[in-house]
């Protein structure tokens, strides 16, 4: 017969195993609908029918502008020579306007224009107007240079990440992380999106379908991406500590038994 205390050591390697376990179900993604929330759809016939918002300058972005007209020359007043090698993220930054803390850039000529608040394309309807002052048949470009995101946390491969849609939703954000760790949380995921009055902070879970007409269903440019970890993640930070103390254990057991037999 086994002793109790051979009993007791397969116990605790049973319960230890079992706490190291991750279900199926933990691992889902959209499993369910929340019955509380307000969406009125029902399990079978959820919709992407959310629009995306549109992203506002803010201070501290960096604008790529570039105004293109018949004569070079002309041209050459307002763009800032970078060469002629194609256009890279680093160089698109050298040549762009960043945006100050009142919200306004600075163009060679023309002054300081205010930015702050407006979408891409209200900015380019409003250089446009202005550069009609001084050049005929011009054309304007206006894009943003620091349009990426971050995904940390319990992601494959965490990072910083350029985007270059503006329709990416929170699941092909993850992907770009190589998706979420099986010790990933999926039902506490946060969203940290920065606005004109502060960053502000949205929980959800990627397990509920009602994400999909959730208004931070879409990802905008500079959002942080947090997925938290689950308690396995804790247990398997600490498989060495139960390793040793389940060798520790079991050596002890087994000296016992062999004084015991003795």
């Amino acid at each position: 017969m086994k002793t109790p205390r051979t009993v007791i050591l397969i116990f605790l390697v049973v319960i230890l195993g079992l706490s190291s376990c991750v279900s199926r179900k933990k691992l889902t993604y959209l499993q369910y609908l929340d019955k509380s929330s307000d969406s009125g759809f029902s399990l079978g016939d959820v919709r992407t029918s959310v629009t995306p918002a549109t992203y506002k300058i803010m201070p501290y972005d960096n604008l790529y502008i570039r105004v293109l007209t018949p004569d070079p020359q002309y041209s050459e007043l307002f763009n800032v020579n970078v060469g002629t090698g194609t256009l890279t993220q680093e160089s698109a930054g050298l040549s762009g306007y960043s945006v100050d803390v009142n919200g306004y850039i600075e163009i060679p000529y023309v002054g300081k224009v205010k930015v702050d608040g407006k979408t891409l394309s209200e900015v380019k309807v409003e250089l446009d107007s202005i550069f009609k002052n001084y050049v005929a048949d011009g054309a304007v470009t206006v894009k943003l240079v620091n349009s990426a995101i971050s995904v940390i946390g319990e992601v494959i491969t965490p990072g910083r990440f350029l985007i270059y849609k503006d329709r990416l939703n929170i699941f092909e954000a993850i992907s770009l992380a190589g998706d979420l760790t099986v010790y990933s949380n999926r039902q506490k995921v946060q969203l940290i999106r920065p606005t004109q009055y502060g960053p502000i902070i949205k929980e959800f879970s990627l397990a509920d379908r009602s994400i999909l007409t959730s208004e931070y269903y879409y990802i905008m440019p500079n959002d942080i991406i947090y997925v938290m970890p689950t308690q396995g993640r804790s247990f398997l930070a600490n498989t060495a500590v139960y390793n040793l103390f389940l060798t520790t254990l079991t050596t002890a057991l087994v000296v016992i038994s062999y004084f015991q037999i003795q």
